[in-house]
């Protein structure tokens, strides 16, 4: 699975309840994209989650390409 080039976001894994107390292994995939963005005037393919690429397009600091 595809983790986020800025903040490190990747799976998180734990266990999940059901309403009759049954416990199982439970996967949170993180929503990671693949993205064009510039990088020093030269545009580079990077995985990106969702939040980063909202809160770098808000900043200014994520220019996709």
């Amino acid at each position: 699975m595809a983790r986020c080039d800025i903040c490190d976001k990747g799976v998180h894994f734990g266990i999940q309840v059901s309403h009759s107390h049954r416990r199982s292994n439970k996967i949170w995939k993180s929503n990671v994209k693949s993205v064009n963005v510039k990088v020093n005037g030269q545009v580079k393919k990077m995985n990106v989650c969702t939040s980063c690429l909202r809160t770098g397009a808000k900043l200014g600091t994520l220019e996709r390409a």
